[in-house]
């Protein structure tokens, strides 16, 4: 039977009395209006539109947009990058490269109006969705309202065409790269107006019209090269769209006098089969009946069949995500097949394995480990620390009991891991959490007390949660599982369960009705994964640097789902996973047959930080090989092997650390390295963490001798007597 993933919310209680409330928030949100005090979204990918001088790019793909506020061009800006335009460097000669970026600042086209200008303008936001957002440019809001003398943005993931709408003001059509010709021609349709812009670059971009009832048509006019201004105020539309072929100039016809208002989404999980619908809202007319909207390339690899008929064969490039395609579809049906549904404690037929050579050695492994001082390891002052810190001993505790021996020691393990992860549930650790009344969410008072909002990697303004929680959310996970395994007992999950759902809430509410947070603050289910980044301005846009970190979220959130038998939060979970094994196949790890990054960069096997703009193969803490690709491996779970192939993971490992490579490494990067071993060389990897002279500074404080065995032994790679 089909499960619904979005049909109802986790919980719609105000968050749980322990969490101080905080009614303020070094970051305003006095940009967004129309919110009612809503939750409104921190880490989507228009954000910079609120953040900061509001000024930074937004990235709705494949064309990216900003506002400019100078005198001579208040208007919204739109750009977009062909392949050939990339930057690469810093040494374009060598293979890899370190970094590709998309050139910024390229004005292809611009709306703007006469009214606009720095002295009474201003910009708003509002209709924050998951997906979608409208901008707004005010003449002057102070005098006109929120409504009148204004252009606004419908602004949609994937739109085909950018659309502005004019409040009775004089239009601006302009270009920074100039006009080369502006052509009027026939219109596709009646009540619509078009003109063909063929830029100095070369490129050609296409511009329709559409009147509202009562108004007179638009009349454009060249002032100079690179502005059209309209002879009196419009209101209506005006959209314009880039023309990648003049043989395909009929497709974009056929879509113009209509656009994407918001793109909502639902879904279901029936056995190992996931589907999520995206449904476009359409508002307008035209000639196919359908809207124009570009697909990336993982959705085009689950579309199912009635989906794919709708593609057609316009193409335009994305920053960091290949070619997308436009699809004429107001609906669009994804499925995911094979489900991580059967993995849980262990990778895919792990269990049968935990005996015999594995056992014994996890059994003596967790004796030794399980002597370290929880509370010293995890009572720290970040969240993300002392998370992984939980992580790891609720691993060593979980593989000793799969084994079966020394149920006492493991009993023990687990009353002292209750006594750790209690320090949090109570919130009383050295930071503890808050609820933000401004933006809706959890965040740590670290920021508060220190004024630092880089603190523990800037939690406070909403940076890494899905990291952060999700230590503690598979923790808690661990914990219910072994109380019934060991103890027959549900009360630690009775007494915390809404602690943890608290966190889960935080980022990944499902339901609107929650009104205590955002839908879905970290996944985007359009793109296919998290962005890290929260209410940071950012020129290139959100970022992510650890694919493993993201799907370890929805690993935990499945195994939570699971023990406490909320059946839609596993669904989703699970649907999370095997979406973003998809993705960061596509976009994240790059095997050798990759497409959707520049040839000079795939090499690099990882993409290191992932922006909407760029791609730098590094890390935030600094430029080890050890560091760039271990990000994305860590923790090292069952999942780890169902979205990285064990092909991917040879590759990356010939490309960076074979032939002796990991031996000057003697820190925690080594263990993480060689537990990664396992997803391709399980008795490799075993032979390692079982070599008698191991050392305990090769394991990262998230992880453990005892865990990297059982994970290894249960891939098969301890020998059998």
């Amino acid at each position: 039977m089909a499960v619904p993933l979005f049909n109802a919310p986790i919980s719609t209680e105000a968050p749980l009395g322990l969490f101080p409330r905080r009614d303020s928030h070094p970051v305003s949100r006095s940009a967004i209006i129309k919110s009612d005090n809503q939750p409104v979204q921190t880490n989507k990918w228009y954000a910079n539109f609120f953040l900061g001088n509001q000024t930074q790019a937004a990235f709705p793909l494949p064309y990216s947009l900003w506002i400019t506020k100078d005198g001579g061009n208040y208007g919204m800006n739109i750009s977009h990058i062909d392949a050939s335009q990339l930057a690469i460097g810093p040494d374009a000669n060598v293979d890899p490269v370190q970094y590709y970026l998309n050139p910024l600042g390229i004005r292809s086209m611009t709306f703007s109006a006469t009214e606009l200008n720095p002295s009474t303008s201003s910009v708003t936001v509002n209709s924050c969705t998951p997906h979608s957002c409208e901008v707004s440019l005010h003449a002057d809001r102070r005098r006109y309202g929120d409504d009148q003398k204004r252009i606004f943005f419908p602004l949609v993931q994937g739109m085909g065409m950018i659309t502005a709408r004019y409040e009775s003001l004089v239009p601006v059509v302009g270009s920074g790269v100039f006009f080369r010709s502006i052509t009027a021609v026939n219109s596709p349709r009646g009540g619509l107006q078009k003109w063909r812009a063929l830029l100095e670059n070369g490129v050609t971009w296409l511009i329709y019209a559409c009147p509202f009832a009562g108004n007179p048509w638009l009349t454009l006019s060249p002032y100079g090269n690179d502005k059209l201004v309209g002879s009196s105020p419009f209101t209506g539309f005006i959209q314009v769209a880039k023309l990648p072929d003049p043989s395909l100039e009929s497709i974009i016809d056929s879509a113009a006098g209509a656009y994407a208002v918001t793109t909502t989404i639902s879904g279901s999980v029936d056995r190992n089969t996931g589907t999520y619908i995206f449904k476009h809202q359409r508002w307008g007319e035209n000639n196919a009946g359908r809207l124009l909207m570009y697909a990336l390339p993982h959705h085009l690899a689950t579309f199912n069949p009635d989906t794919s008929a709708r593609r057609t064969p316009l193409a335009l490039q994305s920053p960091t995500k290949g070619l997308m395609w436009g699809v004429l579809s107001d609906d669009w049906i994804l499925n995911e097949f094979n489900l991580p549904i059967d993995i849980s404690w262990l990778p895919r037929g792990g269990e049968s394995l935990m005996t015999g050579t594995v056992a014994t050695a996890v059994r003596t492994a967790a004796a030794k480990e399980l002597q370290q001082d929880m509370d010293a390891q995890s009572n720290l002052n970040s969240m993300y620390f002392s998370g992984k810190a939980l992580g790891k001993f609720a691993q060593i505790v979980l593989a000793l009991a799969l084994t079966g021996q020394d149920v006492a020691l493991s009993r023990s393990g687990l009353s002292r891991l209750e006594a750790a992860i209690g320090r949090f549930a109570n919130n009383r650790q050295i930071y503890p959490l808050v609820y933000d009344n401004v933006w809706k969410g959890l965040v740590s008072e670290a920021m508060y007390k220190t004024g630092d909002p880089n603190i523990d990697f800037g939690n406070s303004y909403y940076n890494d949660h899905h990291f952060h929680y999700a230590y503690f959310i598979y923790t808690a996970a661990v914990i219910t599982f072994l109380e019934r395994l060991l103890n027959n007992s549900t009360a630690w999950v009775t007494a915390h369960r809404a602690w943890v759902n608290s966190l889960v809430r935080d980022v990944a509410n499902p339901s609107a009705e929650d009104t205590h947070f955002p839908v879905s603050r970290a996944f985007d289910w359009w793109c296919g994964h998290s962005w890290a980044k929260g209410l940071f301005e950012s020129a290139d846009g959100k970022d992510q640097e650890s694919s493993s970190e993201d799907y370890n979220f929805s690993y935990a959130l499945s195994l939570w789902g699971t023990v406490t038998g909320d059946a839609a939060m596993a669904a989703r979970g699970h649907l999370m996973t095997a979406i973003m094994r998809t993705s960061m196949n596509q976009y994240f790890l790059m095997s050798m047959n990759n497409r959707n990054h520049p040839p000079k960069f795939i090499k690099n096997k990882v993409t290191g930080i992932l922006f909407e703009n760029k791609c730098d193969h590094a890390t935030y803490f600094g430029l080890n090989i050890e560091y760039i690709q271990g990000i994305h491996m860590i923790p090292l779970t069952p999942v780890s092997p169902y979205v990285r192939t064990a092909s991917f993971c040879r590759e990356e490992w010939e490309q960076w650390f074979s032939n002796g490579r990991t031996d000057n490494i003697n820190d925690g990067w080594k263990g993480i390295l060689w537990a990664n071993v396992a997803l391709f060389d399980p008795a490799g990897s075993w032979q390692f963490f079982n070599r008698p002279d191991f050392q305990d500074q090769w394991l990262d404080g998230g992880a453990s001798k005892t865990w990297y065995l059982a994970f290894a032994g249960s891939l098969g790679g301890a020998p059998r007597y």
